[in-house]
Formats: C-alpha cells, structure tokens, sequence
C-alpha cells in the first residue's frame, strides 16, 4: 500500500498501530515556517483514543517528536520528520486483521486493492 501523498508537498507515511511508532515526513515545507511540538500537540489531543465508548480503551498519550527539519521553531526547508512512540503495543489483538475486515477501519479497502 503507498504511503507516499503529494507532489509539491509531499507527505511519507510510516509505522502501524500496533508497532513501536508511527510517523511521517514531511517534505516541500519552505523555510521559517513556525513549527513546534507544541503546535501539532492540540491534534493529537483531539484524536486520542479512550475519550467515548465508541473508542479503543487503550489509554496512550500521543507524544509528537520532531527528530528534524526544524531549529528553534522554524523549519528549515529540508524534510520534517515527527514521530510517535505506541507504548501500548498489542500484536497479539491482529491476528484474525489478514481476514476480518475491523468496522470502522480500512481493512477492507485495502485487501480489496491490494489483496
């Protein structure tokens, strides 16, 4: 499945739910934008898990590192790299994922372009 979106902004993809961490690349950012952790942290928040019954119970605080592209708030212009360590990884809760489409989830559109 591509993980790659974008020409002129260019945004690659990586890691899965239920691996170390996940993360993208951001690529085509100009120069001095303002970009600080503190800036993504709030949409993350929005996103967390365990805030309604209809979520996972998992109970992970999403941290956004920014590992490079940016120095004191700025970006530089080459390619951004933010990461998010899973501290609740279940490997284990995936197992019938190759076969069962999860609700709710891409599981089925995947397998059905990808096989």
């Amino acid at each position: 499945m591509s993980s790659n979106f974008g020409t002129l902004f260019r945004l690659s993809t990586f890691g899965e739910s239920h691996c170390k961490a996940v993360g993208v690349i951001i690529d085509g950012c100009p120069p001095g934008v303002r970009l600080t952790e503190e800036d993504i942290q709030p949409q993350l928040d929005r996103r967390r898990p365990g805030q309604s019954k209809l979520t996972t119970d998992r109970q992970e605080k999403d941290q956004v590192n920014i590992l490079s592209g940016t120095e004191n708030g700025l970006t530089l212009g080459s390619p951004i790299a933010l990461k998010v360590n899973n501290r609740d990884q279940r490997p284990g809760d995936y197992g019938d994922m190759q076969t069962i489409p999860r609700p709710s989830h891409a599981d089925y559109t995947y397998m059905a372009k990808y096989g």
